[in-house]
């Protein structure tokens, strides 16, 4: 069994070493702070949901290393895909462990709450699924399943769809950051549906077409998120929704930031091509 910070080789890979300590410092820091009372006066709430909000983005990190690989033509980004993936199934099962601390340790309370309540319920279904994708991630089990492993890891992105409709349903009023979120998630999709020819085209002008056409698509499907959902669940009128995002007078709304982000890459990814354009230029000079 190859540990996690070497590859199949068993060679040491200073960059996936460097991933996998990241990946504990949230819960490190969390840890900390709950330890030493900083988390305020419900300091195990606030555990939970920074658990809980840590697999989230470490979910969609997971499912963003595949098209940053492509875009940036760093196949070496592709080795940390699983420890991120399987830190985001360890977060998910934190969340649920400090969710039964919270409870007092009375376990019929615990099941009938994630039976009873529908947004607990997807969020459990989510964990369960993620655990069995963090299970079936080493080299034997993709053996074993041969055609299957892709099968039953494509489940990720449904996963995505309900964790983040737990992220809504649990943040209540204020869904800033679920929208947010769900704007990256968005983009991320749109990139998987793209033709694979049009990824795979080298020049500057389509590299820019292709991203930012999808920077703008997902700015404006994330308006649409936000509009429906503040129109279907609560009373706030989602027009005036709609008209804060129509100007930047009173901030940047989180469509907003979705197209700041991702029209980022657009320039990240255009400066790697030139870089890697001008690359033979520089050999044959030499």
């Amino acid at each position: 069994m190859n540990l996690p910070w070497r590859d199949r080789r068993g060679r040491l890979l200073p960059f996936k070493a460097a991933v996998l300590a990241a990946l504990f410092v949230p819960g490190v820091l969390e840890a900390v702070w709950l330890a030493t009372g900083q988390l305020g006066g419900r300091p195990i709430i606030e555990a939970v949901h920074a658990t809980g909000l840590w697999a989230i983005r470490l979910l969609i990190i997971s499912l963003a290393i595949t098209p940053f690989a492509r875009a940036l033509d760093w196949p070496g980004l592709l080795l940390v895909r699983r420890n991120v993936g399987v830190a985001a199934a360890c977060y998910a099962v934190a969340h649920l462990c400090l969710y039964v601390v919270d409870q007092n340790f009375r376990m019929w309370t615990v099941v009938s709450e994630i039976a009873l309540r529908f947004y607990l319920t997807i969020g459990f279904a989510a964990l369960l699924v993620l655990l069995a994708l963090a299970i079936t991630s080493t080299d034997g089990w993709v053996k074993k399943l041969g055609r299957n492993w892709k099968r039953l890891h494509r489940l990720a992105y449904p996963v995505g769809v309900v964790a983040l409709l737990h992220y809504y349903i649990q943040s209540k009023l204020n869904v800033s950051e679920p929208v947010f979120v769900s704007g990256l998630f968005v983009w991320l999709m749109a990139w998987r549906l793209t033709p694979e020819v049009w990824r795979r085209k080298q020049g500057i002008g389509i590299t820019a077409a292709l991203y930012g056409g999808l920077a703008i698509l997902s700015g404006l499907v994330t308006a649409g998120i936000e509009f429906g959902w503040y129109g279907l669940t609560t009373r706030i009128n989602p027009w005036r929704v709609i008209a804060a995002n129509e100007s930047i007078t009173r901030g940047l709304r989180p469509a907003h930031w979705v197209f700041v982000a991702t029209a980022a890459l657009v320039v990240i990814f255009i400066l790697r091509r030139i870089a890697r354009s001008a690359r033979p230029v520089r050999q044959a000079a030499a």
